[in-house]
């Protein structure tokens, strides 16, 4: 599904910390739930900045993993309850929608993460924030988010606010 895009931004991390702080600041500009969608090949740092996202939210960065053999894993423990998601095995979206995805996703009371969210897109609310990561170097990520509505619009002005204060 193709949605109209409202707005991009993208922000290169040299290495691990660097991420972690992009994951600080995407968290500190959460003001409540929304859809997120992470995306990129094996290796490219999703499941990285899912628990930079959650460990800045107050949530037990030792919980967080890649869901990947389970699907879904639940934190309620930080500001803002976490549903994360991994869709990699999923073989259609009926399973998506089987473990109840659409609870999650439908509800502004949860942040949720999906990572591989291309696999799901057909079934995501339009108003959504999408990440897609690349490796640059072994080391190095890229960042690319869009906007595909109002909410999504107004959280990735903070995160680009929050970035250029946090770059100087």
């Amino acid at each position: 599904m193709s949605l109209p895009q409202n707005e991009t931004f993208v922000v290169t991390c040299s290495d691990e910390s660097a991420t972690d702080n992009l994951g600080a600041s995407i968290a500190e500009s959460m003001t409540d739930g929304i859809v997120i969608e992470l995306n990129g090949q094996l290796g490219a740092g999703k499941t990285r900045l899912v628990r930079a996202i959650c460990g800045s939210l107050g949530i037990d960065t030792n919980q967080v993993n890649s869901p990947t053999f389970v699907l879904l894993q639940l934190y309620t423990d930080g500001r803002i309850p976490v549903a994360h998601f991994d869709t990699y095995r999923l073989g259609d979206i009926d399973e998506f929608l089987a473990i109840g995805a659409d609870e999650f996703t439908q509800s502004s009371e949860w942040l949720c993460l999906i990572e591989w969210a291309e696999r799901v897109d057909d079934c995501l609310p339009a108003d959504r924030l999408r990440i897609n990561i690349s490796a640059i170097t072994a080391d190095s990520r890229r960042f690319e988010f869009s906007s595909f509505g109002l909410s999504s619009a107004r959280l990735l002005q903070r995160i680009k606010e929050n970035e250029s204060r946090s770059r100087g």
